[in-house]
């Protein structure tokens, strides 16, 4: 008994240590988001006709 208690007491001391500290800069997280947004516009046949008739209208 009195090995394996010597034994798992050596291990115990020679396992090692883990460190964790805070990084001295800030973390940067680079997002490159592109948005585009496509509009489509369908005019039937009159209203076509009356905006190529009146073009001053807009």
């Amino acid at each position: 008994m009195i090995g394996i208690a010597a034994v798992l007491t050596a291990t115990g001391w020679v396992a090692g240590c883990v460190n964790v500290t805070a990084p001295n800069k800030p973390i940067e997280i680079n997002l490159n988001i592109t948005i585009t947004q496509d509009v489509v516009l369908k005019l039937d046949g009159q209203a076509k006709s009356l905006i190529q008739q009146n073009p001053g209208i807009f």
